[in-house]
């Protein structure tokens, strides 16, 4: 299902799939090449004049993938009013949308369900190895882990071989480092403890709020955390990143991306490209929505961490984005706001939303990007009407309160992003991004 049509829509998408490694998946269409290369050619045949690109976050298979982004994209064609704002703007306006797919899993335990228990066995086993990224040694570690599970499922502490098994997945997984609030996503950790995240799992359950993987199972979780930030990063600088330097060069068309969740990272890395290599592709717009990624991210001195810079800091010292960058943030994200500081490797944190303060580890999708020398534009996320006048070069942490705010579990309003001001917002951006054309 290479193009899809939109449920009850005239208007479709192009879904771009990659595998673990960051390849593009075999040409589905069967024309020989990659699709990517058909999917320009196609864009160049409708003559776009903006092309949206949406990156995913956790979510596993296609069709969850496809659900998404029937949703999304049908969110924003159904704002008539925006499209007509564009063609005023643009005489001659035609979109062209992609969605891109990479095997992404959630936090590590979601869908399995509460209701999971340790019968799994050997399907856990195989689950984690696979998603944690197949190499030796790791099957007999994580062999280990669960039956130290299956033996002491009510353990009050880690066991050592439990703890040790642990240390050794972590080892093994030698492209995620803890380089600390600078690192690249994935390496921006603590040093891994697995005991911390044991004690956590304790007092989530201790208060109704563990759900799927617990117990002696919950470190899981947090390594499957890192492994998909290291793949977001990954793939958006390498294969991501080559697709859009050769989609800007094959059509000449304007480009807005969205990400969502561990999709902002993989839109951000794919606009900045491999570090120090100097392959930046600018974008007309990009629009961050409840981004799984640190807050310092975009800034040139990070103020806990004096005199290093953010990890993307160069998509805004670069110019690589000439309209606006928007950040949704909602403090019902439960997603953001209580596990992303635990998946850092910080228990126990302190609510730093409730108290005006910024913490050393936190997500854009909780704060908003901070500590940017040109101090990004505070404001709400509004209604579908609502005009932003937003400018070029300019970063906006929109408070989406009011609208980002149903769902429940462990996620809480992470996925509550298709409503029509979420929608509307993205508009407003890629409105502002041609302008500045």
């Amino acid at each position: 299902m290479p193009y899809r049509t939109l449920p009850g829509r005239p208007e479709g998408y192009a879904l771009l799939a990659f595998d673990r490694e960051g390849v593009e998946r075999d040409d589905p269409v069967g024309e020989g090449g990659p699709f990517s290369a058909h999917i320009i050619r196609r864009a160049v045949q409708e003559r776009a004049t903006d092309i949206f690109i949406q990156c995913h976050g956790w979510k596993g298979d296609v069709p969850a993938a496809i659900d998404q982004y029937d949703r999304w994209f049908g969110a924003m064609v159904a704002l008539a009013p925006d499209a007509e704002a564009m063609t005023r703007l643009s005489s001659g306006f035609r979109p062209f949308r992609i969605g891109v797919h990479w095997p992404s899993l959630p936090w590590g335990d979601e869908e399995l369900g509460p209701a999971a228990s340790f019968s799994m066995g050997t399907d856990l086993v195989e689950l984690y190895t696979q998603r944690l990224g197949v190499r030796p040694g790791l099957r007999e570690a994580v062999e280990r882990v669960v039956a130290a599970a299956e033996r002491e499922p009510d353990a009050a502490r880690l066991p050592p071989d439990a703890e040790d098994a642990y240390r050794e997945i972590d080892a093994l997984l030698t492209e995620i480092g803890s380089a600390g609030e600078a690192g690249a996503p994935g390496d921006d950790r603590k040093p891994f403890d697995p005991q911390t995240y044991f004690n956590a799992a304790q007092a989530e359950a201790s208060f109704g709020w563990s759900e799927g993987l617990g117990g002696i199972l919950a470190p899981l979780r947090q390594l499957s955390f890192w492994k998909m930030k290291e793949r977001a990063r990954a793939l958006g600088e390498s294969g991501l990143n080559a697709f859009l330097a050769d989609l800007r060069r094959g059509t000449g068309a304007r480009i807005h991306i969205m990400g969502h969740s561990f999709g902002s990272i993989v839109a951000s890395a794919m606009v900045c490209g491999p570090s120090g290599a100097g392959k930046g592709q600018a974008v007309s717009s990009l629009a961050l929505v409840q981004g799984a990624l640190s807050l310092w991210s975009y800034c040139d001195d990070i103020p806990v961490s004096p005199g290093r810079p953010g990890y993307f800091q160069r998509l805004i010292a670069e110019g690589l984005v000439t309209g606006p960058i928007i950040i949704t943030r909602s403090r019902h994200d439960v997603a953001l706001g209580r596990y992303y500081p635990l998946g850092a490797g910080v228990a126990d944190q302190v609510d730093y939303s409730t108290i005006g303060e910024l913490p050393r580890y936190g997500a854009v999708g909780t704060f908003g990007a901070k500590g940017l020398t040109q101090a990004a534009v505070e404001a709400d996320l509004e209604d579908a009407a609502h005009q932003y006048g937003f400018e070029r070069g300019r970063i906006y942490n929109l408070d989406g309160d009011r609208f980002i705010k149903d769902g429940g579990g462990s996620s809480g309003a992470h996925n509550d992003i298709d409503g029509p001001e979420v929608a509307h917002a993205v508009w407003q951006a890629a409105l502002a991004g041609a302008r500045t054309s």
